[in-house]
């Protein structure tokens, strides 16, 4: 189960590079679907990715002029997306604690077509998941989805990370062990 739900989806492919001076219809046209997996990715059920995305080529049409090209522009990208999950994350853990955690009804629907149990099941471990990749240290959790999820290679993710690729590789493997500790510890019911 965990290896579907980490599985990448089969029609995201790599995204082309460009070539400077970047112009931004041609840099959303390239990366949106890049941005898209890694807000999806990075901020799971607890994000609505599509706000994310909107928000990080506001960004960016803001800031384009101004890139400077130090950074390749995907690790730029990847960035900004990563800043505008984790304020998303905190927005609505505040929200959450305002609200006093109020139920969504709405989500207990199941889809037409699905057997309730299994969409249940799922339901419950997507959120099993999630809630495992949340406890994770911030680093360790990226490394595990820019890896596993997005199936990049250890020098990509330590472009994207801006790290070393032996850290990248300490972490990955740190990472795994600790997600794998609270997946059994989930399972057993603490």
């Amino acid at each position: 189960m965990l290896t579907r739900l980490l599985a990448p989806h089969p029609h995201w492919a790599r995204e082309p590079q460009l070539q400077p001076p970047y112009a931004f219809d041609d840099v959303y046209r390239a990366y949106a679907e890049s941005v898209a997996k890694w807000a999806a990715r990075l901020g799971g059920p607890r994000v609505d990715y599509e706000d994310v995305v909107q928000e990080v080529f506001l960004t960016v049409q803001r800031e384009l002029p101004r890139y400077r090209g130090t950074a390749p522009l995907t690790t730029w990208l990847y960035r900004i997306t990563l800043n505008q999950v984790r304020y998303r994350l905190r927005k609505n853990r505040f929200r959450r604690w305002l609200s006093g955690l109020a139920p969504d009804w709405a989500t207990d629907v199941p889809a037409p077509g699905h057997n309730a149990l299994d969409t249940l099941e799922h339901r419950e471990a997507v959120d099993a998941l999630y809630a495992a990749l949340y406890g994770l240290k911030e680093r360790h959790r990226q490394v595990l989805v820019l890896f596993e999820m997005e199936e990049r290679s250890g020098a990509e993710v330590a472009e994207l990370m801006g790290a070393r690729v032996e850290t990248v590789w300490v972490w990955l493997h740190r990472a795994r062990a600790e997600l794998a500790k609270r997946l059994r510890l989930d399972g057993e019911g603490r």
